[in-house]
């Protein structure tokens, strides 16, 4: 989550958003991602969607099963269903987040039954520093 940390402060440093994303395979990162939606012109490119992305490509295989994806904050719609289609074996977040969450706050997309692959998932994982990084964003923002 550390690493996942340092990925969002990459994005801030863009100007984007701080969400860090790493997905790791056999205890080794097999893909990072960072929010670019700014930078790339594109609403999808969010950190779990960078990350997942790649690990596609570096596994020639868009199913990454036997995978753990942390991400420092909780995955949105979009990205829940990315995580599910792709078939992410575990996702580890750190901040929660009550407005567009979709692992536990507003929506519970891990345990949809219209979804055919149940993620396991913790959050809360260096929750605290995660919603600092997001917090203190937004509030030079405003």
């Amino acid at each position: 989550m550390r690493y996942a940390i340092r990925l969002a402060q990459r994005a801030q440093q863009q100007g984007e958003v701080p969400v860090g994303a790493v997905l790791i395979k056999d205890k080794q990162c097999i893909a990072e991602g960072w929010n670019l939606p700014i930078a790339h012109h594109d609403a999808t490119a969010h950190a779990e969607i960078m990350a997942i992305r790649k690990a596609g490509q570096v596994l020639e295989n868009y199913r990454l099963i036997q995978t753990t994806l942390y991400v420092t904050l909780e995955p949105c719609v979009m990205c829940m269903g990315a995580i599910s289609h792709s078939r992410i074996t575990r996702l580890v977040f750190g901040a929660t987040d009550p407005k567009r969450g979709a692992v536990c706050s507003a929506l519970e997309l891990t345990t949809a039954p219209f979804l055919n692959h149940v993620v396991a998932w913790q959050g809360g994982i260096l929750a605290e520093e995660c919603a600092t990084l997001l917090r203190d964003f937004f509030r030079t923002r405003r």
